[in-house]
């Protein structure tokens, strides 16, 4: 009996320990371990990856059966890992606890698993976004027009600078009936990301097309029919009606339109263009939006609505000031707004917002509004650019954001006329832009002779490129 006294003591006291919170607590914080050191050894794999391995991860990101593949990868990882959580909980804690503590040790695990479940799913996420976004945007994008030296080792075929023609028009991209009213070709030397942004009037007439193409020999007096003031031979309609009259002229492409305004954008400043971008000028507030918002310096009045032949007034305007901070919708007006104004402001504003899209795309806000920004991208944003040189472009694209950005706008002037235009002046201009010319304009600025075939004289040098931050700097209208 006595050894029983003893011993019963020892029986209660053994189940009373099992059941005490400390055991509990021993099985979670072990759960915690290794929840945190497989945290902690990815996350350094993946910083000196990042580190030494750039390239191919920039390779993986750009590549849709790679990133398929990060999704199997990432949800194999996260089932082991949500089952290695459990199963040393379930190992280490008491079978003997309290409903109340066994409840609490539940939801303790739970948390951790949901720790690691988010940043899994978001990797998930991201892969599936932009697998997606690759697919949409750079796939079966064949063109009759891009650079054939162009290879994932050689992407700019050792040219020194790669020319983005930047197209922005009402509608669907992928309508055969847009109209252009926006071209841009910003010319970026591939070795620095400096960058020069030509702006060409929408009503640009007898548009040339490129030398040897077979729309030149279609064409051989430009882009027109002989009637003066066609807005149907103007520059913004080469792109919906070269293929309707023409169709498949150009051969294999995806987007003969596209190719017609790269051949003819080419013909009139005589350089090559080898890739377009096309945007939708609506889903263009989306885009703003994505990112943030841009700012910029609204020098005057500008409107948003009206219409100026049916004398429909504005609804409301952007009043002046700077460092003006516009959302999608201000933005979209500040780059489109015309009543009471002319094609040229217009111009100055357009590109005074690439500028400022430029500057407001960092890394940073990139990442946080990924997602919103991919589904934008795809929505609105048509192009030719090949998928194989994606990884090159970012890492262009990084240049041009840390070098100031120069413009030359092809506005009307005494020295240039859209509906007379002296193509000769605007190559000019052109190669003086990106080479500028030893020799100094004459006194009184640059000068010049409107009409087809006229070539500037000596002391006829048109204005070289100006420094984009300059021209979009707060300077009001009185």
């Amino acid at each position: 009996m006595s050894r029983g006294s003893r011993h019963a003591p020892t029986h209660r006291q053994g189940r009373h320990k099992a059941a005490r919170p400390d055991q509990v607590g021993t099985a979670l914080k072990r759960a915690l371990v290794v929840t945190l050191v497989p945290a902690l050894i990815l996350g350094v794999i993946g910083g000196v990856l990042a580190k030494v391995a750039s390239g191919p991860i920039k390779d993986l990101v750009f590549n849709p059966s790679a990133l398929l593949w990060v999704v199997v990868v990432l949800a194999a990882i996260w089932v082991l890992w949500i089952a290695l959580i459990w199963r040393v909980y379930s190992f280490n804690r008491s079978h003997t606890a309290t409903r109340g503590m066994r409840v609490a040790g539940a939801l303790g695990v739970m948390l951790m698993c949901l720790a690691v479940t988010a940043p899994m799913a978001k990797g998930a996420q991201y892969a599936l976004v932009q697998r997606d976004l690759i697919n949409s945007v750079f796939g079966g994008n064949s063109s009759a027009t891009t650079p054939k030296d162009a290879t994932e080792e050689n992407p700019w075929g050792n040219r020194k600078r790669v020319n983005v023609l930047l197209l922005g028009g009402d509608g669907s991209v992928h309508r055969p009936g847009v109209r252009t009213d926006s071209v841009i070709l910003a010319s970026i030397d591939t070795r620095t990301g400096k960058t020069v942004l030509f702006s060409l009037p929408r009503n640009l007439q007898d548009v040339p097309f490129k030398p040897g193409s077979k729309l030149a020999a279609l064409y051989p007096n430009g882009f027109t029919n002989g009637t003066a003031d066609n807005a149907e031979y103007f520059l913004n309609a080469v792109y919906r009606n070269v293929p309707a009259v023409h169709p498949g002229v150009l051969g294999k492409t995806a987007n003969e339109g596209a190719d017609a305004v790269k051949l003819a954008v080419a013909g009139a400043l005589g350089i090559p263009v080898d890739y377009y971008v096309l945007v939708n000028l609506a889903g263009f507030r989306q885009l703003v939006d994505a990112i943030g918002g841009i700012t910029v310096n609204i020098n005057e009045r500008v409107p948003i609505g009206g219409n100026t032949d049916a004398g429909i007034p504005p609804d409301s305007y952007l009043e002046p000031g700077p460092n003006q901070r516009l959302n999608g919708f201000n933005a979209l007006w500040f780059t489109r707004g015309r009543y009471g104004s002319t094609d040229y402001k217009r111009m100055e504003r357009q590109r005074c917002a690439i500028n400022a899209i430029a500057k407001e795309a960092s890394p940073t806000k990139m990442l946080k509004r990924y997602t919103r920004l991919a589904k934008a991208s795809k929505e609105i944003v048509r192009t030719d650019i090949p998928q194989k040189l994606l990884t090159a472009f970012v890492d262009l694209a990084g240049k041009v954001k840390s070098k100031p950005i120069k413009a030359v706008g092809f506005e009307r002037s005494a020295e240039f006329d859209p509906n007379n235009p002296d193509f000769d002046f605007m190559r000019t201009a052109v190669a003086n832009a990106l080479k500028p010319a030893v020799r100094k304009p004459s006194a009184g600025g640059s000068t010049g002779t409107p009409g087809n075939g006229s070539t500037p004289s000596s002391n006829e040098t048109p204005s070289k490129a100006s420094n984009a931050e300059d021209d979009c700097a707060y300077q009001p209208v009185s």
